[in-house]
């Protein structure tokens, strides 16, 4: 019996019709096609399929919406619906004429390049489905990413509000307290003012008593109304003491009601930021489902295509079925053929139409055959793309692993390169010490938009190679190349953190009882007093001696715990015009102004190589903060003045010392450092300044300081019996630190400016010659006895 589908064609809907064309990427259920987002199950041997949805955020996807991969395949518009499959499945073959076996090849034929193309539209469907997985993967990565990086952004400024709130709350609690000692004031004054009235009562009850004596006591009544003017100008000024108060009172008061708006304020925008912050996490999660969603949905399809191979397995089923019955048929003919014996005249017919029928049935096999094969091609390839699939997640799982592994091997290798670095540094830092030799850092500032630009290439270079890296610099000048290696080279990209990890363990020493000098030595302009004071206002670019003076502070904190007590003291000088200034005194405006000469300041040594200064003021300090208040009060006292090579240009070599005393009351150990921090006054030709009248005065005094230091320097590296320190006050004030038991380190400050290659290369050459002198070998300042009785220290 024939079914109804025989001769229709199971799978083209028309594509024109939005109502019956669905996506590749969008297959319908068993019992509808796309749109429909109802769950629709079948009698199918027992199992329920669910629709094909799209995976991107559970909703179904229009007509336009295929993937460009199916443009061009052999199904790009056809789309198959649940009753197509079931149709296509359960079709049987037409049986008008059971001997026609032409037709019915011809039916197997079609069937079998429908079923053909049915499965290859569900390739390509699940080839889509995982090019649309890839990109949710990689959406959802990318969300994540921004949310981690939101999260770590709302953490910073929340901690920055609650800084900003603790800060407020502070100042609110001066301000009470403030308050308090007002009203504490306005109280006293009030009684004050009553005392004075009672005085005053009694003084009138005093004149009505003597109005009687008038004549006989003018003389005490004049007496007496002279006292009640003076109380009455007295009750005047604690009237406008009075009123003063209440005003001062009511400003408090407005004051008070403002920072706590600001404090309303700034909590609103906190709790705003923690509400932002959780729909961003509600955002993550629905994302977080999604995935899973598309993740099942993969799945699904997975069992669907396993049904359609189960599906295809029946269909051969039948084809066998089929070749039996061509079998029967077979044997049916030879039965014919004895019975038509009896019919000579149509056995010649019969028997042609025998041969021609076992001739089609011979060619039909053949392509049976063939369609058989092409079937077991198909499948081969299908199992081999499963097995493709699973050997490129199993490669990729390898790569993701190597990587992994390559990336863990890279860190353990830059942190051993890091480690090797510093046991390099800490080993050239222990020879320089044994061998006394003074350190030199090069530090080449940034150009500035002022600076020329060389016509011959790049002024300075810094050598690769690994044995000179990071402590080597050529300079280029007149198509000359002059090197020069130094202990280290800081490149103009270098930060203010960057050179102070350089010379953090030289500070540190200072603690351990040593003599530390570090001096900065240049040209005007080249950045001497950036590397040492940095810029006021900017925390990240502050300089050398408020980033040592910080460290020296929070070891002495840690340093508790041992059994460590220290106590520091610090002065801070400066040598102008060959004079010593005290930057600290109280009286130092009074003492200079208008050429008048000040205090007398004598530099006396004694024998165990300390540094003393007469009369200068010493100071007693416990924090960091107290130093820096000291600091910024010594730079307004500075002598500074404008010259054509720079606008603040320091006129005087600047002097920070800083003496440390430390005792263990565990052990009785003690141990006095000495912390010297020095910028110099930069060097600069009269013809590139322009210095006039007193400007050229400090020139002169500045470049005959320097060209002192250079006789000594030189004197040191020949090693002379005499070294000529008294020649200039710096020099002799800098003996202990340039031929004592110090540890000395010297910054030489370079200008890229090509107009001031000349002056660089001679600072390059003097700090060569300074990097080649030995001063002796540093000794540590202990005392396992008992406190000397001067309980200030030495200078150097």
């Amino acid at each position: 019996m024939a079914s109804e589908n025989q001769n229709k064609r199971p799978f083209p809907h028309n594509n024109n019709n939005p109502t019956t064309r669905a996506s590749p990427t969008c297959p319908s259920s068993i019992k509808k096609c796309i749109g429909d987002e109802k769950m629709v199950g079948t009698a199918n041997n027992g199992r329920f399929r669910q629709a094909f949805s799209v995976v991107n955020g559970g909703q179904d996807l229009g007509p336009n919406s295929a993937p460009a991969s199916n443009a061009g395949s052999e199904c790009g518009g056809i789309e198959f619906t649940r009753e197509d499959v079931e149709a296509l499945l359960n079709e049987k073959p037409k049986r008008k004429d059971r001997f026609n076996l032409k037709e019915r090849c011809d039916n197997m034929v079609e069937y079998i390049k429908r079923l053909k193309l049915c499965v290859k539209w569900f390739q390509e469907l699940e080839g889509s489905y995982l090019l649309e997985q890839e990109k949710l993967q990689n959406t959802l990565d990318s969300a994540e990413q921004k949310c981690n990086e939101i999260e770590v952004l709302m953490q910073n400024k929340e901690e920055e509000l609650n800084s900003i709130i603790m800060e407020l709350r502070r100042n609110y609690t001066s301000l009470q307290e403030k308050f308090t000692k007002e009203e504490s004031d306005k109280l006293a004054a009030m009684d004050c003012l009553a005392r004075e009235k009672e005085a005053r009562l009694n003084i009138e009850r005093s004149q009505a008593s003597l109005s009687e004596e008038l004549a006989r006591a003018q003389r005490d009544l004049l007496s007496a109304n002279q006292k009640i003017s003076s109380l009455n100008d007295m009750y005047k000024r604690l009237q406008e003491y009075n009123t003063s108060l209440q005003q001062y009172n009511g400003k408090l008061h407005t004051d008070l009601s403002t920072v706590e708006d600001e404090l309303k304020r700034i909590e609103k925008d906190k709790a705003t930021m923690v509400e932002n912050l959780s729909m961003l996490r509600g955002q993550l999660t629905m994302s977080r489902a999604s995935q899973d969603e598309a993740i099942k949905q993969k799945d699904a399809l997975v069992n669907e295509a396993a049904c359609l191979r189960a599906e295809l397995y029946q269909v051969r089923d039948d084809r066998d079925r089929l070749q039996s019955q061509a079998q029967a048929l077979t044997t049916d003919m030879v039965k014919y053929k004895e019975s038509s014996e009896k019919y000579s005249a149509e056995l010649d017919i019969l028997t042609t139409r025998t041969s021609e029928l076992e001739a089609t049935c011979s060619s039909q096999n053949n392509q049976l055959k063939r369609l058989h094969t092409q079937l077991a091609t198909a499948e081969e390839k299908l199992q081999l793309s499963d097995s493709s699939a699973l050997e490129t997640r199993t490669e990729y799982e390898g790569q993701k692993k190597l990587i992994n592994e390559l990336q863990t091997r890279l860190a353990d290798a830059e942190f051993k390169l890091v480690e090797g670095e510093m046991l390099r540094k800490k080993l050239h830092n222990t020879i320089l010490e044994l061998k006394g030799n003074i350190r030199v850092f090069c530090r080449v500032r940034p150009l500035l938009p002022d600076d020329g630009i060389s016509t011959e290439g790049k002024v300075f270079t810094y050598p690769t190679s690994t044995e000179i890296l990071g402590r080597g610099i050529d300079v280029g000048q007149n198509g000359q190349k002059h090197s020069f290696t130094f202990d280290q080279v800081f490149m103009p990209d270098a930060t203010q953190d960057d050179v102070f990890v350089e010379i953090s363990q030289l500070v540190q020493s200072a603690l351990d009882g040593y003599k530390v000098c570090i001096f900065a030595y240049g040209q005007t302009g080249s950045g001497k007093t950036y590397t040492m004071m940095g810029r006021p206002g900017n925390p990240e670019q502050k300089g050398l001696i408020p980033r040592s003076l910080e460290q020296i502070f929070q070891t002495r904190q840690a340093l508790k715990a041992q059994g460590w007590r220290y106590e520091m003291q610090v002065s801070m000088l400066e040598i102008y015009n060959e004079t010593i200034r005290d930057l600290l005194s109280t009286n130092r405006s009074s003492s200079t102004d208008n050429g008048v000469a000040g205090k007398q300041y004598a530099i006396k040594h004694d024998g165990n190589g300390n540094t003393h200064v007469s009369d200068l003021t010493i100071l007693d300090v416990r924090s960091a903060k107290e130093v820096s208040f000291l600091l910024d009060q010594a730079e307004q006292s500075r002598s500074v003045g404008k010259t054509q090579m720079n606008e603040q240009s320091s006129r005087s070599h600047f002097v920070f010392t800083l003496r440390i005393f430390g005792i263990n009351e565990s052990t009785e150990q003690q141990v006095q450092g000495v912390l010297n921090l020095i910028d110099l006054a930069g060097s600069e030709r009269l013809s590139k300044s322009g210095s006039t009248g007193d400007r050229l005065k400090e020139t002169q005094a500045i470049n005959k300081s320097l060209s002192s230091l250079s006789d000594v320097i030189f004197a040191l590296a020949k090693k002379e019996d005499h070294i000529p320190f008294r020649n200039s006050k710096l020099t002799y004030l800098l003996q202990p630190c340039l031929g004592g038991d110090s540890k000395t380190l010297m910054f030489v400050n370079i200008s890229p400016d090509p107009s001031s290659v000349g002056e660089s290369l001679c600072s390059l050459r003097f700090a060569a010659r300074v990097n080649a002198c030995e001063i002796g070998i540093p000794r540590r300042q202990t005392n396992n006895n008992v406190r000397p009785s001067d309980s200030r220290l030495s200078y150097g």
